[in-house]
């Protein structure tokens, strides 16, 4: 496999485009050091119109409030972020693919004080090829609830999506795979499921569709879809509550929701199965039900019955 920092193509810094083997950046960048950085992963599909961004509007939202949250000042507006992530694709021959905007601290300087630094931003895309296998998308992922627990409220910046973040997700993912697991499921500091390691969680029973309220947890972009598209196009109660780790071990389905990910069903936890025993999702369930409508939507393939989910799709220039 060619490493990623060996490719062709632009990534965009600052409102500049860099040759992407020119990309570079100093050994003493601050973030590097210290983890204060925020980012976003976008994903853009094909459609019959040609290539689009899925709502990328609300992806640069939160980056910009993952920023300020950081006490990181942008230079770029809202608007100019799109047109860079729009570009990008365009630039890159991109259709199909994952955009990640990164915010980072410069290498004027190095301390916890963080005084007398520049915040950069920059714009890569690249093709997400499979980013999870046709068999796993079809008859679910293993999970293993894992020892490491989501962040308390009080001790990070739960709603911000934040480079340090993520060594408390690799930690459990890591930890599960090393124990022969798909995935692991992460409990808040009380006890309760916050959500996987990238991913958010939901369980349906007896036809209601549950997933944790947001405390320690991402306020996923894609969670957000799921419970609209849920409501308001299937007509699914959705109840945004705390639940406990038994209970997706009872649930007649579970499913987990992310932007590289999309919707995998989620098959057993903890040596548990969840669900009736079959080696595919039934294709009348829930899980299998959204994962059609989220492709329908995804692609742009809006009859009138989804034309409310147009403003979601950003073209490509």
């Amino acid at each position: 496999m060619t490493p990623i920092c060996e490719r062709d193509g632009w990534i965009w810094h600052n409102g500049d485009w860099l040759p992407w083997r020119e990309a570079k950046t100093h050994l003493l960048t601050h973030t590097l050091h210290y983890g204060m950085g925020c980012f976003e992963g976008v994903r853009a599909y094909d459609g019959p119109c040609g290539a689009h961004l899925f709502r990328v509007a609300e992806h640069t939202r939160r980056l910009r409030d993952s920023a300020h949250a950081l006490d990181m000042p942008l230079a770029w507006t809202a608007e100019q972020l799109i047109d860079a992530q729009r570009e990008c694709l365009s630039r890159n021959g991109l259709t199909n693919a994952y955009l990640k905007p990164t915010v980072y601290f410069g290498a004027e300087g190095m301390g916890l004080r963080a005084q007398g630094l520049t915040t950069n931003v920059m714009i890569a895309a690249w093709d997400l090829g499979g980013y999870i296998s046709s068999e796993a998308a079809s008859i679910g992922l293993r999970a293993l609830t894992s020892s490491w627990a989501r962040h308390h409220v009080n001790i990070s910046l739960c709603r911000a999506k934040t480079n340090g973040h993520y060594v408390n997700s690799m930690l459990a993912l890591n930890t599960a795979i090393k124990a022969g697991f798909d995935e692991a499921l992460m409990l808040d500091p009380e006890g309760y499921v916050a959500e996987a390691s990238a991913a958010n969680v939901f369980l349906v029973r007896d036809g209601v569709m549950h997933t944790p309220e947001i405390t320690s947890c991402l306020q996923g972009i894609t969670r957000d879809s799921v419970i609209r598209l849920a409501r308001d196009a299937l007509g699914i109660e959705v109840q945004e509550r705390r639940i406990t780790r038994d209970e997706l071990y009872t649930a007649d389905e579970a499913f987990l929701t992310g932007t590289a990910a999309e919707i995998l069903p989620l098959r057993e936890l903890d040596g548990r199965r969840i669900g009736a025993p079959s080696r595919e999702i039934a294709k009348d369930s829930l899980t299998a039900r959204l994962q059609r409508l989220y492709r329908r939507v995804t692609s742009g393939e809006l009859g009138d019955d989804l034309g409310a989910y147009r403003d979601w799709l950003t073209p490509a220039p």
